[in-house]
């Protein structure tokens, strides 16, 4: 296949009123890259908010997949005749910046594939299958046009999946194989999703002029689900029997460049983050014993969990918490803005949801459109429940929510026509945006937003999660010796290498969350390498540039101003973030 080349249209969100031209900067190629990859994948042009009308769906078979990587090749090949033809470029610092996160993104991308990465796209959060479904609830359905569009694209659905099982096909040919722990869970997941069934369901509030054929529609769709789901369970699932759960360093190593933008492979770096993994979690253990004592005299971590979890205040009802996590973004917004951040009208807003059954256990967000069309919106996986403790859910949403996941990707879509939409969207890296969101539980920890015992032991709590992480992420897939200090259900096993039955145990011990979300939390690892630890390696970077910026300017420093100026660079990864943090 030849690779294609892009050309750059006016904006990769509004048609081109005149004959494309080829890129001159590489903020032009990579939003050329931007429009291309919206052509081979309208599931992204649909997250950026572009081509509302589009019904399609990507090409999920093994030559969508050669498509995907033909745009690669042909982008960084015009970015380094771009550079060639004008090295003065390097000398501007938003076209260096995005030039440097362009070529990064999309080398590890393309080692990826040469990997065969693509054909094990197989997990609990972020696989084709996944998307197809996601898609649906970021539509609009205002009116009874955008529901055609929706009958239409659910029409699709079927195709979609048939093109994924080929992919599915292809991996076993090539003995491209997840382990068999990934495909029972998503066949757990894809159980739940029909026992709504989800499309159905999805499609009951549509128009009575168009629910025939949304019904049809949804027919088809849930059952081309119980389609992938037999097909999973019944012969691919099979052939997965005997592939270890741990990926090995050298597409560990991999996994981590494409979740950091930074290469901790070939010396000790990622030794030297297991190291500081562990570290974190021995001091905030040290913190949450003292925490814990404040919550009840003499109780452990685990015992003042406990008791806040089934005797703390608590909000009773999905739409109450709903309501409940709106009002508190809702206030942050109010008390940050102007104070420690400068927030453009269209920031103000976002939206609690309740996410759809059949997600993963962990909270998440969904960032706007870039004309903020769809707004931000944060969603509460309920997993059944209907009475939900207060103790361990107010720092998440300031993680999801603000000042964290919103404030930042708000922000970066509002400056996309500064920067570039792939600086603002497509290319962000994520320890990048996971950083910046642990670093917001923690700046609100400073401000004093965790008043009470418990609520802070639930602000420590989650940073505990993260440290852990680390740890056990970095331990399971190279198989790294448990450190000699380690107790509880460790101790015995201290300098063995680390076993998802043993991670399992000391997320136990070191985690206040429901045994659901931790059991889901497990099989995201392992089925996701590398992404956990972006989380904590981003806050070390995002802490250490604010550090060293105020060093810099001494009492000129200005927060409010570096917030502002951190949030308005648009993505970078973690060889760049720190040194450009500084330089603010």
């Amino acid at each position: 296949m030849t690779d294609a080349v892009p050309t750059t249209p006016p904006s990769p969100t509004r048609p081109a009123t005149q004959a494309p031209t080829r890129p001159t900067t590489p903020r032009h190629v990579a939003d050329a890259y931007v429009a291309a990859a919206c052509e081979l994948d309208p599931i992204l042009a649909t997250q950026l908010g572009a081509r509302p009308d589009d019904d399609r769906l990507p090409d999920l078979s093994p030559e969508g997949l050669e498509a995907e990587v033909a745009l690669v090749r042909g982008t960084l090949a015009e970015l380094d005749r771009v550079l060639a033809e004008n090295p003065a470029l390097d000398d501007d610092p938003v076209e260096r910046r995005c030039a440097r996160l362009l070529r990064e993104r999309l080398t590890a991308e393309l080692d990826a594939h040469w990997a065969g990465e693509g054909f094990r796209s197989l997990n609990i959060l972020f696989s084709p299958i996944h998307a197809v479904r996601q898609v649906f609830t970021l539509m609009p359905t205002a009116t009874d046009e955008d529901w055609a569009v929706v009958a239409r694209r659910i029409a699709r659905v079927p195709e979609a999946y048939r093109g994924y099982r080929e992919t599915l096909e292809e991996a076993v040919r090539r003995d491209l194989l997840v382990a068999p722990r990934q495909v029972r869970t998503v066949v757990q997941q894809l159980d739940e999703w029909l026992a709504g069934p989800f499309f159905t369901a999805f499609v009951a509030s549509g128009p009575e002029v168009l629910q025939s054929e949304l019904l049809a529609a949804a027919a088809a769709a849930d059952g081309a689900v119980a389609d992938i789901r037999d097909h999973l369970r019944d012969e691919y699932g099979p052939r997965t029997e005997g592939v270890p759960d741990a990926v090995g360093r050298e597409r560990y190593a991999m996994a981590v460049r494409r979740w950091t933008g930074s290469d901790l492979g070939p010396d000790r770096g990622l030794e030297e983050a297991y190291a500081w993994g562990w570290a974190e979690h021995k001091r905030i253990l040290a913190e949450q014993r003292l925490e814990a004592d404040r919550v009840q005299a003499g109780a452990t971590p685990m015992e003042a969990m406990r008791l806040l979890a089934t005797s703390g205040p608590a909000v009773e009802g999905a739409e109450e918490i709903r309501v409940r996590l709106q009002a508190m973004m809702d206030e942050a917004i109010l008390e940050l803005d102007g104070t420690h951040f400068d927030l453009a009208e269209p920031l103000r807003r976002v939206e609690a949801m309740i996410a759809p059954p059949g997600s993963a256990a962990a909270p998440y967000y969904t960032r706007p459109s870039q004309d903020f069309s769809r707004p931000g919106r944060t969603w509460l996986p309920t997993l059944g429940r209907t009475r939900f403790p207060l103790w361990d859910l107010v720092s998440i949403w300031y993680h999801e929510g603000v000042p964290g996941h919103h404030l930042q990707l708000a922000q970066w879509a509002h400056v996309a026509q500064e920067l570039s939409t792939y600086q603002t969207s497509v290319g962000s890296v994520g320890a990048n945006v996971e950083g910046w969101a642990l670093y917001a539980e923690r700046f609100m920890d400073e401000l004093g937003y965790f008043p009470d015992p418990g609520t802070r032991l639930g602000f420590l709590d989650a940073q505990q999660l993260r440290s852990v992480r680390v740890v056990i992420d970095i331990g399971m897939h190279l198989q790294l010796p448990i450190p000699d200090d380690a107790e509880g259900a460790l101790a015995e096993h201290r300098g063995q290498p680390w076993t998802p039955d043993l991670a399992r145990a000391f997320l136990g011990e070191n985690s206040g969350a429901a045994l659901a979300f931790l059991d889901s939390e497990l099989v995201r690892y392992l089925g996701i390498p590398g992404q956990a630890i972006s989380y904590k390696l981003g806050e070390r970077a995002w802490l250490a540039g604010r550090e060293k910026a105020q060093q810099t300017r001494g009492a000129a420093f200005d927060l409010k101003a570096w917030h502002m100026a951190a949030l308005s660079q648009g993505s970078l990864g973690l060889d760049d973030l720190e040194a450009e943090l500084a330089q603010l």
